[in-house]
């Protein structure tokens, strides 16, 4: 079985409201369901989550947006009353839509932590550990993101100690990929994950860029 680790970007773009819901993040969840390959999330990454879905899909400021916009419009004759009557009304139902998802974002996170096919796991002293040494390297990385790749990194090897092989890691974040804007590798970034075995991939579908073959031993 595959392995695939996931952090607080995933989460965030699968518990975003249904319209926005990023699909490869949900088929993801969904080939966990059937058993096609078993996901991997660092628990601080629920809670790390939960700020951006509740500020970054609020219905309230484009809705309020458009309707200033239909006040004016309607004044100055370029849109029709009805036309506008029926866009606050779709506006309405979005912004009740989207409240009511948001209000139900508790439980579709306690929903993942219970999720049969994902593994949610918590810091270990361990991986506390290896955040601090690579503090001493040159990542130039935030502390949470410290953090995240220690975790990837000590579970990975306990995975491979258990005989797993394919273990992959799906990050958006461009600071955790070991890779610039140019497609140039990071160092020491990218021994790192060779290291673990670990094959990072800029999305959730698992295409790009392409899986390695080998790693160097």
């Amino acid at each position: 079985m595959r392995h695939a680790f996931v952090e607080t970007n995933w989460v965030v773009a699968f518990t975003a409201p249904a319209h926005l819901q990023m699909a490869a993040a949900a088929q993801l969840a969904d080939a966990a369901s059937k058993g096609e390959l078993r996901l991997h999330l660092p628990a601080v990454s629920l809670t790390e989550a939960r700020n951006p879905v509740r500020t970054k899909f609020q219905p309230r400021s484009t809705a309020d947006s458009l309707r200033k916009y239909l006040g004016w419009a309607t004044s100055a004759g370029k849109v029709s009353v009805p036309r506008a009557d029926t866009v606050r009304l779709v506006l309405d139902q979005y912004e009740a839509t989207v409240s009511a998802e948001l209000e139900e974002l508790d439980g579709r996170l306690q929903s993942l932590a219970l999720h049969p096919g994902i593994e949610v796991f918590a810091l270990t002293d361990q991986m506390l550990s290896r955040s601090i040494e690579l503090s001493t390297l040159n990542l130039d990385l935030k502390p949470f993101d410290q953090a995240i790749l220690a975790a990837v990194l000590v579970r990975a090897e306990g995975l491979r100690n258990d005989g797993k092989r394919e273990i992959a890691f799906c990050e958006l974040d461009s600071d955790l990929q070991p890779w610039d804007r140019n497609g140039r590798t990071k160092q020491p970034l990218t021994t790192l994950y060779d290291s673990a075995h670990i094959s990072v991939y800029g999305d959730f579908a698992m295409e790009n860029p392409p899986r390695r073959p080998t790693f160097p031993e």
